[in-house]
């Protein structure tokens, strides 16, 4: 009875959300520089036309609107396709490890989603309108990426990952370290951790039932993992292969944690779609990278908070040593594989980092041999072909009205990006220029 209740129930309310959630019918964006495909130089003034959330037309200059459209003036700024994050975790206090091992006691899953809801809101803000969550509460992040999806709540378009895959002992084993009484209610809870191929195709298929749309898997150890075993290679290569073949197979692309070269090869090797953090590389691996036609997702700034944050105390004594090496490591390795021409992909690793400070990744790509538009392309053109989107990344008729603006063109100083002004995220005004 209550059952049957509750889907009436859902059934009359759900007219009434959409009907507050529905974008404009259409919307006249007045834009002074648009760079409708980044890569290519951008246009001058350009009106965008929005119809029902996406691009239906491009028109030079500054059209007059049809009767009862909305105009948007954004004559003076710089307009491009949101931004998109390849690696983040929306899930709980990020940015603050101290604030959230005191409160660890004290908070919940609940609270985890609350804070997780407020973490959306503050990426969509700062510009980018679609995300791949690579690890956080399985049905948690699955809730609030349907709940972005029916406009319940506001956020980033989510490709969720579930709970990370990893061996016993590895990096996502969430009993490292703790105290027995509690290490035996984490494991007991676990249904990533997985030991040889069958074991991980089970761990695969796990995070299928639970909603994730992306699997992602620890190759290797981790910097904030509270165990002192290093970076180097953690899973064998038929448990990586099992993983991956399980995942195509249901149709969902792969990401890899890794840092030593030895587990990124294995990786690459075995098919994996992307590479996160990459931070060891070799002559071997890099080449490997380009035969495969896989992408390296940087997430430059992690080991950097990681660092200050293990310097600061915040995190146990057993990641400080291993933060000190990934973060010598990870730039001279990225340079030489820039300039061999491996495919790059944003993201950030936010979470480690705090959330809406995703943008100071950019200025770290360059820093390290990227050029701006380089940058800008891992962020929307690149980013949209590893989540296999065809409707974002560029702005043109049929595509998703995902936009942002910024004032001064960030082709010349890409640090603009650490301040937008305007977001549309599918055809919705988030972020008014201005303020809302």
């Amino acid at each position: 009875m209550m059952k049957a209740f509750l889907l009436g129930a859902a059934a009359i309310a759900a007219p009434t959300v959409a009907a507050q959630t529905l974008p404009a019918a259409v919307t006249y964006i007045q834009a002074g520089t648009l760079l409708d495909r980044p890569g290519s130089a951008p246009r001058g003034a350009t009106t965008i036309i929005v119809r029902d959330g996406k691009v239906a037309e491009l028109r030079d200059g500054f059209v007059a609107p049809e009767p009862g459209a909305r105009v948007v003036d954004l004559r003076n700024a710089f307009v491009m396709p949101g931004m998109v994050d390849m690696h983040v975790h929306l899930w709980g206090i990020g940015g603050d490890p101290m604030k959230a091992r005191l409160g660890a006691l004290t908070r919940d899953r609940f609270d985890d989603e609350m804070t997780a809801v407020a973490n959306a809101r503050t990426t969509l803000e700062a510009g980018f309108t679609s995300v791949r969550d690579l690890g956080g509460d399985p049905r948690g992040i699955r809730a609030l990426r349907d709940a972005i999806d029916a406009g319940t709540v506001e956020g980033p378009s989510i490709t969720n990952a579930g709970e990370m895959i990893s061996v016993t002992g590895g990096h996502g084993d969430g009993g490292n370290g703790l105290a027995e009484e509690f290490a035996d209610v984490v494991h007991s809870h676990e249904v990533n951790l997985c030991d040889g191929p069958d074991d991980c195709r089970r761990a695969v298929r796990a995070q299928v039932s639970l909603g994730a749309r992306v699997i992602k898997f620890a190759a290797t150890g981790g910097v904030l993992s509270n165990v002192s075993g290093g970076l180097g290679r953690a899973m064998t290569p038929e448990e990586m292969r099992a993983i991956i073949d399980t995942a195509h197979a249901l149709g969902r692309k792969v990401a890899a944690h890794s840092h030593a070269a030895e587990g990124t090869k294995a990786a690459l090797e075995a098919g994996v779609d992307s590479i996160e953090h990459g931070t060891f590389l070799d002559d071997d691996t890099i080449r490997l990278f380009k035969a495969k036609g896989a992408y390296l997702v940087p997430t430059e700034i992690a080991p950097v908070a990681a660092l200050a944050q293990a310097r600061g105390g915040a995190l146990p004594p057993a990641t400080i040593v291993k933060a000190e090496e990934a973060a010598a490591a990870m730039a001279v390795n990225h340079r030489r594989a820039y300039a061999a021409g491996v495919k790059v992909a944003f993201g950030t690793d936010t979470g480690v980092s705090k959330h809406g400070d995703n943008a100071t990744e950019f200025a770290l790509l360059v820093q390290n041999g990227l050029t701006p538009t380089q940058a800008i392309v891992a962020a929307t053109v690149s980013a949209a072909d590893l989540l296999g989107r065809n409707d974002i990344g560029t702005l043109a008729p049929g595509k998703t009205a995902d936009i942002i603006a910024v004032a001064g063109s960030p082709l010349q100083d890409v640090t603009r990006l650490q301040h937008v002004d305007f977001v549309m995220h599918r055809g919705v005004v988030a972020k008014a220029a201005g303020g809302r």
